[in-house]
C-alpha cells in the first residue's frame, strides 16, 4: 500500500470528491485509509452501562485506497507513486523510498524523522 498515517491526500470519488485531508490511519490488510475530518457519519450506539452514553455520533469511516490519491511534498500536485531505492540518513545507507511520479522527487515519510 502506497499510503501512511500523516500523508496528505485527496479524495477522487465519492461523496467527498475532490476533497483534502490528512491519513489518520493506515489498514493495510484491507487496503482502506481513515481521513481525518471526511467520509463523516452518523453512527446510531447504545448506551454502555455507566461507561459511555448513547445516541448519535458521527465518526470518520475507512475509504479504500483506490479512492484517493497520494499528495506530493514536493510539487503538491495529486500523483501516483514509484518505488526506488536510494541512499538515505547519516550512514548513507540505500533504504526503500516512495517516489513522485510527476516530478520524480522523494516524497517526505512524515511518521519518519529522516
Amino acid at each position: 500500500m502506497n499510503i501512511k498515517k500523516g500523508d496528505t491526500v485527496l479524495i477522487i470519488s465519492g461523496k467527498d470528491k475532490g476533497k483534502e485531508g490528512t491519513v489518520s490511519r493506515a489498514l493495510p490488510q484491507v487496503s482502506k485509509v481513515i481521513v481525518e475530518g471526511r467520509n463523516i457519519v452518523k453512527k446510531h450506539v447504545r448506551p454502555q452501562g455507566q461507561t459511555r452514553q448513547g445516541g448519535i455520533i458521527e465518526k470518520a469511516m475507512p475509504l479504500h485506497v483506490s479512492n484517493v490519491m497520494l499528495k506530493c511534498t514536493e510539487c503538491g500536485e495529486a500523483t501516483r507513486v514509484a518505488h526506488d531505492r536510494r541512499p538515505m540518513g547519516a550512514d548513507q545507507k540505500e533504504r526503500p523510498v516512495r517516489i513522485c511520479k510527476k516530478c520524480n522527487k522523494v516524497i517526505e515519510d512524515r511518521t519518519r524523522s529522516s
